[in-house]
């Protein structure tokens, strides 16, 4: 799939781990890490929003499109 999910990178740079992540924006562990991974097929907004609001960052930070 050309999209691509940059969670890693952004829990990186802001010294977090999944599970705090997790902790924060009220989802499941292994959901979060099924979107880590890149094995999502789809993604709420209201989850995007939530990511995004604990991580300061915009979707285009944690989202990627790297076409053929």
């Amino acid at each position: 799939m050309p999209i691509h999910v940059k969670l890693d990178d952004l829990l990186h740079e802001r010294r977090m781990t999944l599970t705090e992540l997790a902790e924060r924006v009220d989802l499941t562990l292994a959901n979060l890490s099924i979107l880590k991974t890149g094995k999502a097929k789809a993604m709420r907004f209201s989850t995007l929003e939530a990511i995004c609001r604990e991580l300061d960052c915009q979707p285009g930070d944690l989202l990627g499109y790297e076409g053929e």
